[in-house]
């Protein structure tokens, strides 16, 4: 009754350990998993592909909870798509993080008393390569940890010889396609790292700054302008005004002197400028500010770079060789002296741009580098997604994406460093300019020299999905698995890998996109929402997690939280619990084989089965389809909430001990019910697997005898449903959650035996009578039997003898006080909310607050007030 094909390999065993310890078996069931090849990926197979590359971490990293997120997904799906019978890859590979490792391995040379200019760059980047050999790529043995099912001979490396000939190809196509060229436009600068950072590289905070306001010009013709950088008026073009205000209006097309200096500015009219922002007027420094430089292009001002590579000062005068904190100081005071300062604001918190790998402040700085015309490349991005050849989940999505690549500018892709791939550009000494392919020599003679710049780390992670695979060259692998099945990746970079990959896999495969779909997911944040940082405290590494928990427990939280592009709080306590569910699950297998659970041979026909039996497997094969739906939504949290309560709310809490009866009363039902629930666990544990694969491994293989759960079948939904079993099963849940309830109002231990008589004729219930008695604890009701307390429920009637296990007059005085004091707690909320005056000065939690008290004040009174009917008079 479920579709459910089974090999066996060997005999199942009957034979667990008493406790499930993780790291005992963890790590040499991986290896066993990575030595049979289970994770290799076939070109030449006809299976259906599926893929998945791995978004690649940083050769610098070591494993994090946003990794261990994100990877739990990718493998969850894989996993589930390799037991369906695809021929699965998932990518490995890493990044070879131009900023990061060069800045680490500078660091090292730093102890030496060295520096990378010591050495020279060829010296300098063989050095990095040893690095790299030593102690680079730290994350894939925790990868391994995790239980990643990546296809690790398969692994690639950005800077690897395939990689780099792929780089060079599309940067010489790009360019002979005039989407590629070199101009002066302002860019990121980090004078620490000394080179220009992307976008994502820049870390936003606030910081106590000053906002100086001063006075340029004389009497009428005088402007007001406020800056938080005085040190960059000394770059000043124009000021720049509203068309349309008329405080300025006589003044647009004329100049006034800039202070400091010698030089007259113009006065310029951009729309731009925000009329009712400040005075109206802003100071145009194009050089060191990218809206400025917007205007200075729209307007022909020259661009004035008045501080160098270092943000030391450049521009001639006092202020030249002085950092540009420095002279920020010494300028405002020089514009004090002079009568210039209308206002100074300190502090004035404002957001600045900090370079994320040394956390420098950020210079905008004009410079020559090296751009991507993203305008077509763009377009195709956008028109992709359009007509829904790339679908986006979830869909909500979509109009971030939109709004990204639809208003993206030009991409500046050239970096100043010795370590990444080296731009293909060599300059004659006649001015030439030549693009090299990776099939051409490159110029050689006298005055040929190779542009000094990288290229942006994220220019070959663009690559990734069709670079692993061997394009330029059209491999098998590539006609196989490209395009990729999807992308799971973070919102957080959108726009800063998953646009550029779809620019580039467009571009380079003939319109073809690189995935088929895009599954955003959230980012890992503490138990209160916060974000996690070491400067908060609220770091957390989940290695110790793992180590304490295990890998499964790690996995299934953090894949209980992962809903479609929403951020997913973690907490200890809450991979603990997971580390509960993985004991249950082991527990209630470790009780089956004891009991002589089996898969061997056919289910038993329906009208063969008890109404437990067929209510499982009803209920079973309702999970299949609900989990199955789930992951092709990408709703990993819902699929692993739905898998958590069948599992421990219907197998083991309800039919696990249902069954109890059944095998102690043995015979043919037993044996049916052996089946059964070896059935239900084979399946379950399938269905489990993807997430936490090392638990239900062991469990399986266990049960089963099979070879294992990553190459074994995933189960599919028979169709079998049984209605009528299923209320059947519904309404004795009822009577015994009923009752359960009722003696825990009456203070009775889960355990204590209570006399009862069951009236359970013309129910449904009356088969069950054995299995009611055992899950509540109730005695037959042998000679002087009094029903002291009745409850009629579901149309059954259970009547408790409670005389010699509660003192009704001790038990009616405490039930007499608890309810005072819910009237009490009750009449003070009434009081409260019912004074206008309170109500119209009370802040709005607070009267929430009360609103909530008085529900439970109410709760409890009829709660209390149904105890004190059902208890019989002392």
């Amino acid at each position: 009754m479920t579709d459910n094909t089974q090999q066996q390999h060997s005999a199942p065993t009957t034979e667990l350990p008493t406790q499930y310890a993780p790291a005992e078996v963890e790590g040499p069931l991986y290896e066993r998993w990575v030595e049979r090849g289970y994770f290799d990926a076939d070109a030449k197979s006809e299976k259906p592909p599926f893929t998945v590359v791995i978004p690649p971490p940083n050769v610098t990293g070591s494993l994090h909870l946003g990794h261990a997120f994100e990877h739990t997904l990718i493998d969850a799906l894989t996993r589930r798509k390799r037991m369906q019978g695809h021929e699965t890859l998932w990518q490995p590979g890493m990044d070879h993080a131009g900023i990061a490792t060069q800045n680490v391995v500078e660091r090292e040379l730093g102890k030496e008393g060295r520096s990378r200019h010591d050495l020279g760059r060829e010296a300098f980047v063989e050095r990095v390569w040893q690095w790299k050999a030593e102690s680079g790529g730290q994350i894939s043995g925790q990868m391994r940890r995790l239980g990643d099912g990546v296809a690790w001979s398969r692994e690639r490396f950005t800077m690897d010889e395939g990689l780099s000939q792929a780089v060079q190809t599309i940067f010489k196509r790009l360019h002979d396609d005039e989407l590629i060229y070199r101009a002066e436009r302002i860019i990121n600068w980090c004078p620490r790292c000394l080179t220009a950072i992307s976008d994502i590289e820049v870390e936003y905070q606030d910081d106590d700054g000053e906002l100086v306001s001063m006075r340029y010009g004389d009497g009428d013709d005088s402007i007001v302008v406020a800056t938080t950088r005085a040190e960059t008026m000394l770059g000043d073009t124009a000021i720049a005004v509203h068309p349309d205000d008329e405080r300025y209006r006589h003044l647009v097309g004329r100049t006034v002197r800039l202070p400091l200096t010698d030089r007259e500015i113009p006065v310029v009219a951009d729309e731009h400028v925000d009329p009712e922002f400040g005075t109206g007027a802003v100071k145009v420094t194009p050089a060191h500010d990218p809206n400025d430089f917007e205007i200075g292009q729209r307007h022909g001002l020259p661009s004035i770079a008045v501080m160098d590579e270092h943000a030391v000062i450049t521009a001639h005068g006092p202020f030249q060789g002085q950092d540009r904190l420095e002279a920020r100081s010494a300028i405002v005071a020089a514009l004090r002296a002079e009568g210039r300062i209308v206002a100074e604001k300190r502090p004035y918190v404002h957001s600045v741009g900090h370079c994320s790998r040394c956390k420098t402040t950020i210079e905008p700085r004009l410079s020559m580098q090296w751009w991507v015309r993203v305008g077509p490349l763009a377009k195709a991005a956008g028109d992709a997604v359009r007509e829904g050849k790339v679908a986006i989940h979830p869909q909500e999505m979509e109009k971030r994406y939109f709004d990204w690549v639809d208003n993206l500018h030009d991409w500046c892709i050239s970096r100043q460093l010795w370590w990444g791939h080296r731009i293909p550009v060599w300059y004659g000494p006649e001015g030439e300019v030549v693009c090299v392919g990776p099939d051409e020599e490159p110029p050689s003679g006298e005055g040929w020299t190779q542009d000094t710049d990288v290229l942006d780390t994220w220019f070959s992670s663009a690559l990734w999905p069709f670079s692993t695979l061997g394009w330029p060259e059209r491999t098998e692998s590539l006609a196989k698995f490209y395009p990729n099945s999807v992308l799971v990746t973070g919102y957080d970079i959108l726009f800063f890998w998953v646009a550029r990959m779809m620019m580039f896999g467009l571009y380079a495969m003939d319109g073809t996109p690189p995935f088929h779909t895009i599954a955003l997911h959230g980012m890992v944040r503490d138990q209160f929402g916060k974000k996690m940082s070491k400067s908060f405290g609220n770091a957390v590494n989940p290695l110790d997690w793992m180590d304490k928990y295990g890998s499964d427990a790690l996995r299934f939280t953090l894949a209980r939280g992962a809903n479609p592009g929403v951020d997913v709080p973690i907490g200890e306590d809450w991979v603990q619990g997971s580390r509960n569910f993985a004991n249950k699950i082991w527990n209630a297998t470790r009780f089956a084989l004891m009991n002589g659970a089996t898969v061997e041979g056919p289910l038993p026909a329906p009208e063969e089965l008890s109404a437990t039996d067929r209510w499982i497997l009803s209920r079973l094969n309702a999970t299949v389809a609900e989990v199955d739906a789930f992951y092709e939504d990408f709703q990993f949290a819902k699929l692993s909430e739905a898998l958590f309560h069948f599992s421990w709310d219907e197998v083991f809490d309800w039919y696990v001990e249902l069954s109890k009866t059944t095998f102690q009363e043995g015979g043919r039902a037993a044996e049916a019910s052996k089946r059964v629930l070896g059935e239900v666990l084979d399946v379950t544990l399938r269905l489990l697997h993807p997430i936490v694969p090392f638990v239900t491994e062991t469990l399986w293989t266990t049960l089963t005898g099979g070879e294992s759960l990553v190459v074994a079948e995933w189960p599919a939904d028979s169709g079998f449903r049984d209605a009528a079993a299923e209320r059947e099963i519904g309404t004795l849940q009822q009577v015994i959650t009923e009752v359960r309830r009722f003696r825990a109002d009456q203070g009775l231990q889960p355990g204590q035996r209570v006399p009862a008589r069951l009236t359970l004729d013309g129910t449904a219930l009356a088969p069950h009578q054995a299995a009611i008695r055992q899950l509540l604890r109730l005695q037959p009701e042998g000679e002087g039997f009094t029903a002291t307390a009745t409850l009629p429920v579901a149309g059954a009637e259970v009547a408790l003898d409670l005389s010699g296990v509660i003192d009704f007059a001790a038990e009616r005085k405490r039930l007499a006080k608890d309810l005072a004091a819910a009237e009490k707690e009750k009449a003070q909320a009434e009081g409260k909310l019912g004074n206008e005056g309170f109500l119209a000065k009370a802040p709005d939690q607070v009267v929430a607050k009360i609103r909530g008290r008085l529900t439970k004040a109410e709760e409890d009174i009829a709660r209390i007030g149904a105890q004190l009917e059902r208890l019989p008079e002392a």
